[in-house]
């Protein structure tokens, strides 16, 4: 859906006003400043950013994970972050892929898996262990189900960490660079499966999600994400369709596109 179609009353999924985005690890370094952004439903976004440009930060900022330093932001037309736990069923509407799936070491696939739905569902145990098994199917983990994390490579822990996110069923899906050390059989299918839950796919109730995805490079990205944006020297870009994206003269943006 383009902008001129999409009815003016609709409640932005993500809406970012004069945001600073500070560093995770040193939150006096500061990643970002005057950020606006508006992300819509249906919208499937990638943000690229070289290496160490902050795209995490700003991820886990977008995810409500960290607090921004300054600026507005709000989530389904509520301001984050959200940590009441009043508020936590809001705050579910929103799944998160870590960068490496960022697993507990001491369960196994199929647990680590099933946290959300012990913790934030009224799930019986049968209806979790139904749950989880349809989520090891779609993501082709079923081999790993009984395995730790350290027995399992690193490709296919990312793909637990989907797995985990999409639970719940959320309306929207951050994923903090799900390409980075993937190799093409798996970036294929990456792409593939992200594409189908943009469209509807069955394992969220065949909803159409919204997806931001960051990432180190914007080639793959290429018909598969409808819109783009780009982090470079403390600056957002909310660039739109990849026609803007080819007239740009940013640097760095030129750079991303050729990886």
């Amino acid at each position: 859906m383009n902008d001129s179609s999409r009815p003016l009353s609709q409640t932005p999924v993500l809406e970012m006003r004069g945001l600073t985005v500070a560093s995770m690890k040193t939150p006096s370094v500061t990643v970002a400043t005057g950020l606006n952004w508006t992300v819509h439903a249906g919208e499937f976004w990638v943000v690229g950013a070289l290496q160490h440009s902050g795209k995490s930060d700003f991820l886990m900022t977008a995810g409500g994970i960290m607090s921004p330093a300054d600026g507005e932001f709000k989530f389904l037309g509520e301001a984050m972050p959200i940590f009441e736990e009043t508020r936590m069923a809001h705050r579910l509407k929103m799944g998160f892929v870590f960068d490496g799936g960022q697993l507990l070491g001491s369960l196994t696939i199929a647990e680590n898996i099933a946290l959300p739905l012990r913790y934030h569902s009224k799930m019986t145990v049968v209806e979790i262990e139904s749950r989880v098994t349809e989520l090891l199917t779609a993501t082709d983990l079923t081999p790993w189900a009984n395995n730790t994390p350290v027995n399992v490579a690193r490709s296919w822990q990312q793909r637990a960490g989907l797995a985990r996110a999409l639970a719940l069923s959320p309306e929207v899906l951050l994923l903090d660079s799900p390409l980075t050390g993937l190799d093409v059989r798996h970036t294929v299918w990456w792409l593939g499966f992200l594409g189908e839950l943009s469209k509807g796919h069955r394992i969220v109730g065949t909803k159409a999600l919204t997806l931001v995805a960051t990432a180190d490079g914007l080639r793959p990205w290429r018909g598969h994400a409808n819109r783009v944006a780009c982090l470079s020297g403390g600056k957002f870009l909310s660039l739109g369709d990849w026609s803007t994206v080819e007239n740009s003269q940013e640097s760095a943006l030129q750079e991303l596109l050729q990886h």
